[in-house]
């Protein structure tokens, strides 16, 4: 298969945006200049017209294009371009080099990156469009990736005059690894000149993709010793103090609305209830600090009057979270000991270790990662027969944060697999069985049969070189995550055409949770994520893997031009989030909102909204009305001090309590709730409007058998005392006195047993109190009414 592309009006907008502002400009050759090599090369013309023509430009068209117009040209000759995730970036800023080209004849562009998942999918891309953009413009672009051990292609870059093209990711030139440090260095093998020199020389126009990413305080600096003539940064999701010169924007809800993105569908997966007796610790990351201790990053359960819940918290050491859970017996013992960042583990007193990304106690995570592999089939399967005789493959990807996880290996080097691959073997064939029975249409059935379950699923890992075993991807950047390991992408990255094609079996993809930037696929359909929910992860980051709208074995892309008002129907992105529904949703939702919040569309007529708090009144007290007669009359009454006693019988309370147990004492069981919904269209326009996103559609459960664990004591009769304030033997009357189905709900769900046990003999305690309570009238009264 070769991917086809065509005109799209919305990226040539893009490049003639870039473009217009350098309008006047003249279109001469590339400048000769000396480079200090073997020959003389080529550099790109300077700029040739004033900086108030620039401005002038830059303001037309942001006012064209419904941006708020620049007040003065921040960052000099440095533009913003912002594009929504799965629209073709990528394409675009190809596109615009070749626009700049032939309008200015200017021809040295580095791409810089920041990190290698999105070096290789541009590369990537370069490569699968040369063709198409050849018959367009009639050149072709020369094109490599930095290499600090092979510079002979920096000399051919200076040397060359044709357009031409190098991919550098930041790290190369912005860390302090020897491989980063040659480009600054005078070397014999360079004709003992610094690469960075040389490069400089052609006075290059930068690309920045990603450029929150790529742009520190240090990288900035960097970048000025490339000597741009000018700098274009592209990204969906720029920092808001780095909008230099915005000329063009496509935002999600715009990319949305025009069809140019799948649309975003959610299944949301959750515990209702919890068991509270499984001591539930995860531990997320530690914090490091300059000048104060370590912080570790835990969700643990916490008691509140009524229900267990589960929170996150910011942990030093010493920590009790016995203490903080409010009591829950799982976590007695457990106090911080040490924080230890250089290892990643948190100790506690009782001899516990956890390393970072653990989780702990929690017997119910594989079952939550098995509904979720199952759903993801599912989904897998729906979507797939929908599309089968359409010629469109379908594609789910998992993401998880272990290799092992997936792919094991024995003491001889020989591979298994893990515990996600044959919970997904498992499933897959539990899925098939019920699809014979349900599905009538014997070509798809076929299709499936013809497949080998094991050779459906396959990994995309770092592969480790001394032993060519599966490994995790190394992080290069601890604070941003990347990797910088190139092996992890080599499949993944370089074969999109063979993942396309039907008589590659493998659909459903397994990578390391790293590759969530980067890569994508336009056939990907299901993405689930098999690991908890990073805080650091944006959930625009997660879903936009899969944004791109699919392609046909063809290589066609299903747009509008081919499905007409039908785009939606076929692309549909679904997410298997490991959290409710309503929890993914919402912070989606939030994303999705604050991406378009600073996008309005600029009107100097519109004023700012009204400060709705300026109508706000205060109440008074009206001197008549706490003069009048009925006023006074009624304080007379009530101004009296009294005293009060109050006597019973503890049969009574025990007795009440008991009926009151048997009668209303209802323990919420365990299930797994599973919730379906999709972004919302208005049917009579067609559009998504600011607000509306995600509108949940359906929902089911499914009971989780689990057992209380036996390792942990409870003292029933003292919680209860401590809760209720009777005594022992009062608590163990009640508990004796109520029915043996009534106490068997202890063991589904101790916690909630005794919250509801207690609040139950509380309200009885209350009546009977109410019931006997006597008020004697003293001869003393409170002060006068005021």
């Amino acid at each position: 298969m070769k991917l086809k592309f065509k005109y799209q009006k919305f990226q040539a907008d893009a490049a003639a945006a870039v473009c217009g502002v350098f309008a006047g400009q003249p279109n001469f050759a590339l400048i000769p200049i000396a480079t200090g090599l073997n020959s003389s090369g080529y550099a790109n013309q300077k700029l040739l017209i004033s900086d108030d023509l620039i401005k002038s430009n830059l303001q037309r068209l942001q006012r064209r294009n419904r941006l708020e117009p620049s007040s003065k040209l921040d960052g000099r000759y440095n533009l913003t371009i912002e594009m929504e995730t799965g629209v073709g970036k990528t394409y675009t800023y190809i596109k615009t080099l070749f626009e700049l080209n032939k309008h200015y004849g200017w021809s040295k562009f580095i791409i810089i990156v920041p990190s290698v998942a999105i070096r290789e999918g541009v590369y990537k891309t370069l490569d699968i469009t040369k063709d198409h953009f050849a018959e367009d413009y009639g050149k072709r672009i020369r094109y490599f990736v930095y290499n600090s051990k092979d510079l002979s292609k920096i000399a051919q870059f200076a040397y060359d005059s044709e357009i031409n093209v190098m991919i550098i990711n930041s790290q190369a030139f912005n860390s302090r690894g020897k491989d980063a440090r040659r480009i600054y260095m005078n070397l014999d093998s360079f004709c003992s000149r610094r690469p960075i020199e040389v490069l400089a020389a052609t006075n290059p126009i930068l690309i920045i993709d990603e450029p929150q990413s790529v742009e520190g305080i240090a990288t900035k600096e960097r970048l000025k010793e490339f000597n741009p003539l000018l700098t274009l940064r592209y990204s969906a999701t720029h920092k808001k103090n780095s909008l230099y010169n915005l000329v063009y924007r496509l935002d999600a809800l715009e990319a949305y609305n025009r069809q140019l993105v799948k649309k975003i569908a959610v299944k949301g997966i959750s515990i209702t209830g919890t068991t509270a007796t499984e001591g539930y610790l995860y531990f997320e990351k530690i914090n490091l600090y300059d000048d104060r201790p370590p912080t570790a990053a835990f969700e643990f359960e916490v008691k509140s009057r009524n229900s267990v819940r589960t929170v996150r918290r910011m942990i030093e050491e010493r920590y009790d979270f016995y203490t903080h859970s409010g009591g829950l017996e799982e976590y007695r013992g457990y106090i911080v000991s040490k924080i230890d960042g250089l290892n990643n583990i948190v100790e506690f007193t009782n001899g516990v270790v956890i390393a970072a990304g653990d989780i702990f106690g929690s017997v119910n995570e594989e079952q939550i990662r098995r509904i979720q592999i199952r759903e993801t089939i599912k989904s897998h399967l729906e979507r797939e027969h929908q599309l089968y005789r359409s010629g469109i493959k379908v594609l789910s990807l998992f993401f998880i944060d272990e290799v092992a996880n997936y792919k094991r290996y024995d003491e001889t080097g020989k591979a298994f697999n893990g515990n996600y691959a044959d919970i997904f073997e498992e499933e897959y064939q539990e899925t098939l069985k019920e699809w014979e029975l349900i599905c009538r249409d014997y070509d798809y059935l076929q299709f499936l049969k013809e497949i080998n379950p094991k050779k459906t699923h396959a990994g995309y890992f770092s592969i480790d070189k001394r032993n060519k075993r599966m490994t995790n991807s190394k992080i290069g950047d601890k604070k941003s995550q990347i990797t910088d390991d190139e092996g992890a992408y080599n499949l993944i990255m370089r074969d999109k055409e063979r993942l396309l094609d039907f008589k590659e079996p493998v659909r459903f993809i397994f990578s390391h949770s790293a590759l969530r930037e980067g890569w994508d696929n336009p056939n990907v359909f299901q993405i689930c994520t098999l690991k908890r929910s990073s805080s650091d992860i944006r959930k625009r980051q997660e879903v936009g893997r899969g944004l791109r709208l699919c392609v046909n074995n063809y290589g066609e892309r299903m747009d509008a031009n081919v499905l007409g008002s039908g785009v939606h129907n076929v692309n549909v992105l679904t997410i298997i989030a490991n959290e409710s529904y309503d929890s993914f949703a919402k912070h989606l939702q939030l994303e999705l909102a604050e991406s378009i919040a600073d996008g309005t569309i600029y009107d100097p007529q519109v004023m700012a909204p009204e400060n709705a708090r300026s109508n706000s009144t205060s109440m008074k007290l009206h001197k008549q009305t706490a003069e009048m007669r009925t006023l006074n009359t009624l304080w007379e009454k009530i101004s009296a001090k009294l005293s009060n006693g109050v006597k019973f019988d503890n049969g009574e309370l025990i007795q009440k309590s008991i009926q009151s147990l048997d009668r209303y004492l209802s323990v919420s069981r365990i299930f797994f709730k599973i919730e379906y919904g999709d972004m919302d269209t208005i049917k009579s326009k067609g559009t998504l409007h600011r607000g509306q996103a995600i509108e949940k559609i359906a929902g089911r459960t499914e009971k989780v058998h689990s057992a209380v664990s036996m390792t942990i004591k409870y003292d029933l009769i003292g919680k209860i005392v401590e809760a209720t304030g009777l005594t022992r033997n009062d608590v163990c009357c009640i508990l004796q006195g109520i029915t043996i189905e009534t106490f068997e709900q202890f063991h589904i769900n101790p916690e909630e047993f005794i919250l509801k046990a207690s609040d139950l003999i509380n309200q009885q305690k209350a009546d009977v109190i109410i019931k006997h309570i006597d008020y004697h009238k003293r001869d003393v009264v409170y002060n006068e009414w005021p």
